[in-house]
């Protein structure tokens, strides 16, 4: 089948998506996954992807109850595992992301609809089977820089420059995501379960550190702090004789990490331990601090931050750099 006539059938099965009829739409979502998987159509342009999801949307928007609400939110998200080609699915999941910030200005307006309620849990459905997917390929650094790109260029929410990206969506996403990271690396040895692959937890945090880097925004740079890197910090931060109050709070709040905390490694490292993973993170921070496109602003709360955080080991392990920020 031509690309031509791949996109002859795009704005069809949209239609049928956005059926009022419950037994019609139902019947489009059980064949989007093999409309996807065709093996001759594997070139689905973006412009052909979001009419798509257009009619998905509303689909979604149109069901009517509650628990047929969630029950079609995962079963799209999961369509992310179904399709046979990855390419396809991250084109797919691409299509998500635009139009949820397309389409984030109405959800958010329309916050005590029952509605926007089965959206967040779709988009949280979505991330939650976007870490399923890169599990499933291994954390494949390639791939996973295709997964970062579809968070942080134009038209996605995690995009550092585009004014259209609402920042509520970018709040939301902050607030779940090592959630739902932590939830896909669970694992129980005594029942059986296999351990998934350890995430490269400096890849998935590089679209926040991009985002904390060029920013504008000063809600912006704080929500994601205090929801994203500081209890990924505090997590991996031993505890010690002389810590305080403060430092234990911090800490504690780190702990639900878990799985994270156990099951993660720096890229190109497998197996690091507590301390070594503490170390690298704490090393990202300075070297996106240091980049020449970083806000002057919020490259002197990054080095606060990096120095803040410093343990012993860490100071004189680069005792270089803690003499840059001094200097700056």
């Amino acid at each position: 089948m031509s690309s031509s006539s791949s996109a002859s059938q795009t704005p069809p099965l949209g239609k049928y998506l956005a059926s009022a009829d419950k037994k019609t739409r139902d019947k489009a979502v059980k064949n989007l996954a093999a409309f996807l998987s065709d093996p001759e159509r594997l070139d689905i342009s973006s412009h052909e992807m979001d009419k798509l999801w257009k009619g998905i949307f509303y689909c979604f928007w149109m069901s009517d109850k509650a628990l047929v609400q969630q029950a079609l939110a995962s079963e799209l998200a999961n369509l992310l595992l179904s399709i046979d080609s990855n390419t396809v699915s991250f084109e797919f999941l691409g299509g998500f992301w635009r139009t949820i910030v397309r389409e984030w200005q109405g959800i958010d307006r329309l916050s005590r609809w029952p509605q926007n309620g089965q959206i967040l849990y779709a988009y949280t459905s979505f991330l939650n089977a976007s870490f399923r997917l890169l599990i499933r390929c291994y954390w494949d650094s390639g791939t996973c820089q295709v997964y970062n790109d579809i968070l942080t260029t134009n038209g996605g929410p995690l995009s550092p420059d585009d004014n259209r990206v609402p920042l509520s969506l970018k709040y939301h996403l902050a607030d779940i995501y090592l959630e739902e990271l932590n939830k896909v690396l669970a694992w129980d040895s005594e029942a059986g379960d296999e351990c998934p692959p350890p995430a490269p937890l400096d890849t998935l945090i590089a679209p926040f550190l991009t985002l904390l880097a060029r920013t504008s925004s000063n809600h912006t740079f704080e929500r994601v702090m205090s929801a994203v890197l500081e209890p990924l910090i505090q997590s991996l931060t031993p505890s010690g004789p002389d810590e305080s109050p403060r430092q234990k709070r911090r800490r504690l709040l780190g702990e639900e990490l878990t799985f994270v905390v156990e099951n993660s490694c720096v890229s190109g490292s497998p197996t690091p331990d507590k301390a070594s993973l503490h170390q690298a993170l704490l090393k990202q921070v300075f070297s996106v601090a240091s980049e020449q496109d970083t806000r002057d602003s919020n490259r002197r709360k990054l080095y606060n931050f990096w120095k803040n955080h410093l343990d012993d080991d860490d100071r004189d392990h680069d005792p270089g750099a803690q003499h840059e920020v001094d200097a700056s």
